[in-house]
């Protein structure tokens, strides 16, 4: 028997199958990796190593000029701090809504139900568009202001299916149990769906957080004031002044810059949201084994 068992989990079209897909998930890697890897080599090296070498993964001289540039002045700091306050708060106000609006879409008892999941799904394919959208936002008096950066896209309606899914394949005798013992709806939610939804709620968080961090067009749309400049946004003006380009940067307080400060600089912006990804990783492991339970 466990010979069989060794044969048919060992053959030789197995062992061809496990080479290809591990194979594949390596040359995958490597195609994610070494750009990133190649940022982060450039903006360790000097100018003059950056000149010569169109690609760098370890420099031949390693030297922290760019971080001392970039950490040396205030902007940086300004920038990230409004990255954060725009991330925190959105990712917030985002899940509080979207699980409200999840929950109710989620229960078979609502009313109405196929028409707001329809208008829901409508907003998937069709928008207003830049314009409307701008002059809604300039009307309600949010233009300059980091609530511009946050309100327009409060709720995404592919996070909230994603999340009314996952509420939907909690039992209802759940529900059914808590309210015969005297519990409201209320209490049904906090005590109930939220505590067996963490892993659904830990990923739409990441997913917000993401979008909230490197939020970009909004701000070149609604943000005239360069103190209220997200991460993103000081990025592209450090880009184009260093490419020699004119653009509206003066209010930037940056010189052109080197390179390999260009290099620092996405590597400062993209950092938190790798330092953030570890703590969320193994919520993504746990809701992938629950829906492989259920389904």
């Amino acid at each position: 028997m466990q010979q069989a068992k060794k044969k048919k989990y060992h053959s030789k079209s197995d062992r061809l199958v496990q080479g290809f897909i591990i194979g594949f998930l390596l040359l995958f890697t490597l195609m994610c990796l070494i750009p990133f890897l190649n940022i982060l080599g450039s903006s360790f090296a000097t100018p003059a190593e950056i000149a010569t070498r169109t690609f760098i993964i370890i420099p031949r001289e390693f030297t922290l000029n760019a971080y001392r540039y970039i950490l040396s002045t205030p902007t940086i700091f300004q920038s990230i701090g409004v990255s954060l306050i725009v991330t925190i708060t959105g990712t917030f106000l985002s899940m509080v809504l979207t699980a409200f609006m999840a929950y109710a879409l989620s229960r078979k008892y609502l009313h109405g139900r196929g028409i707001f999941n329809f208008i829901v799904v409508f907003t998937m394919l069709f928008s207003g568009g830049m314009i409307p959208t701008f002059i809604l936002v300039q009307s309600l008096g949010l233009i300059d202001s980091i609530w511009s950066l946050i309100l327009p896209s409060a709720v995404s309606a592919y996070n909230m299916i994603i999340m009314r899914n996952f509420f939907q394949g909690i039992p209802d005798s759940l529900e059914e149990s808590a309210k015969m013992d005297g519990c409201s709806d209320w209490g049904v939610f906090f005590r109930i769906i939220l505590p067996l939804s963490l892993p659904s709620i830990a990923t739409i968080s990441l997913f917000y957080a993401v979008s909230y961090w490197n939020t970009y067009q909004s701000a070149i749309l609604y943000i005239n004031d360069s103190a209220k400049w997200p991460i993103q946004v000081l990025l592209r003006q450090i880009v184009i002044v260093s490419s020699g380009m004119n653009a509206d940067a003066t209010s930037v307080d940056v010189v052109p810059p080197a390179q390999s400060v260009k290099m620092a600089v996405i590597m400062v912006a993209t950092m938190p949201m790798l330092i953030a990804y570890p703590f969320v990783q193994k919520y993504f492991v746990k809701g992938a084994m629950v829906g492989s339970v259920k389904g």
